[in-house]
């Protein structure tokens, strides 16, 4: 049912993060691999090189009506528009806010410092240092009010009739990667970029879509932002992060967001994450009613036990990661139907839905699952639910 929220003169259509009451729920993290063609379009664009842009934005537009009818045919009852029209997740706000003009060097992975061959691939020239990161280097304000509105009228052209999210950079995750080169304190530069995404998470939020906030700087920012500093102190500035994260969303109501905790979607060792014990208290905090993490890379799928003592809130919805995002494997859909039943039986079986661990089309052209494959897992999630499904809720409920 839709409901009607006002609020400083705008309404908010809400469409809330879906609680089912008869079978588990799935959905994905939201980068999903991108036709070659349009690879190589967005390649030429990011390089300067002239692209013509009604020829790119008639081929994103198709790229996402057709990503979201594979993601209804693999089964996923929660579609996006596999962020078709974005060079990564964060990157692309260099597109749409002033004030980043500068550049940034990669953060570094100090979790691969001490494996130099896996570090040189990860991160050398043919890796994550040939990304070409923003900076802040003024003022920054919004500068495109159109790109959000024209993505979100993509996905309900390819969506219509199916429940829909998208997603869009967190504050803290654009302090992650891009140098503050302008603003005095780290806070004045948080609080500078959630005010200006402020208007894309609410024109997302006004055209009844979920809006998945992505911040992996509270996970991955433990061991790449803030390596050097105490845990206690790490806390207190995903705090900080949270907290301009709940500024910039305050007019949007819980249950229409989710957000994504993350602690980077590298192979690599990350010997360095951050127990998600230590931190799921500061996540709990934020805003959106419901959390997507991962939960099914060797590093983080014994975390489910962290539910053994940790009480959920009343009001969020958990979605752990039950596909590994950076394999070619294809899970076993039983091995799905044990990973999100292992939640169900601690947090309740309305409480939780299936999700990915990250996406699969983080970046343009930088993909470790090969694409057919992509599909694949997500129907071995689907599968998987309707296994967990027929166990928690009965076989004539599952269909």
């Amino acid at each position: 049912m839709t409901c009607v929220v006002a609020f400083q003169r705008t309404t908010i259509h809400v469409h809330p993060v879906k609680r089912s009451r008869d079978r588990f729920l799935t959905t994905h993290t939201g980068s999903l691999p991108r036709p070659e063609d349009l690879i190589r379009m967005m390649f030429a664009k990011e390089e300067g090189v002239p692209v013509e842009p009604r020829a790119l934005a008639a081929r994103i537009r198709d790229a996402v009506a057709d990503s979201v009818s594979r993601q209804s045919a693999a089964g996923i009852d929660i579609v996006n528009d596999g962020e078709m029209s974005k060079p990564s997740y964060a990157t692309y706000i260099k597109d749409r806010l002033n004030g980043f003009g500068g550049e940034s060097q990669p953060p570094p992975y100090p979790d691969l410092v001490v494996y130099p061959g896996l570090h040189q691939k990860v991160y050398g020239d043919r890796g994550r240092a040939r990304r070409r990161m923003p900076g802040c280097n003024a003022p920054i304000t919004v500068r495109d009010r159109e790109a959000v509105k024209v993505d979100i009228d993509n996905l309900k052209a390819g969506g219509a009739g199916r429940e829909l999210f998208m997603s869009a950079a967190s504050p803290g995750v654009v302090s992650l990667f891009f140098h503050n080169g302008y603003y005095k304190t780290h806070e004045d530069y948080l609080y500078a970029i959630a005010d200006a995404m402020q208007y894309e998470y609410e024109t997302i939020a006004n055209a009844g879509i979920v809006l998945q906030l992505d911040c992996p700087d509270l996970g991955m920012g433990r061991h790449v932002q803030y390596a050097n500093l105490p845990l206690e102190e790490f806390r207190a500035k995903a705090r900080l992060h949270v907290e301009a994260l709940n500024h910039a969303v305050r007019n949007i109501p819980p249950e229409q967001m989710r957000m994504h905790l993350c602690w980077g979607n590298y192979e690599a060792p990350h010997q360095m994450d951050v127990p998600l014990a230590d931190i799921i208290d500061v996540v709990f905090l934020a805003r959106p009613g419901a959390v997507s993490f991962e939960a099914a890379n060797p590093r983080h799928a014994h975390e489910w036990a962290v539910f053994e003592t940790v009480k959920v809130p009343d009001g969020k919805v958990l979605i752990p990661g039950v596909l590994e995002s950076k394999s070619n494997f294809i899970e076993h859909p039983e091995l799905v139907a044990q990973r999100i039943g292992r939640y169900a039986n601690l947090v309740g079986r309305e409480n939780v839905m299936l999700g990915t661990d990250c996406g699969y089309g983080t970046w343009v052209g930088q993909a470790a699952v090969d694409p057919d494959v992509v599909w694949g897992k997500l129907a071995a999630m689907a599968e998987g639910a309707r296994i967990a499904s027929q166990q928690f809720w009965g076989r004539a409920a599952a269909v």
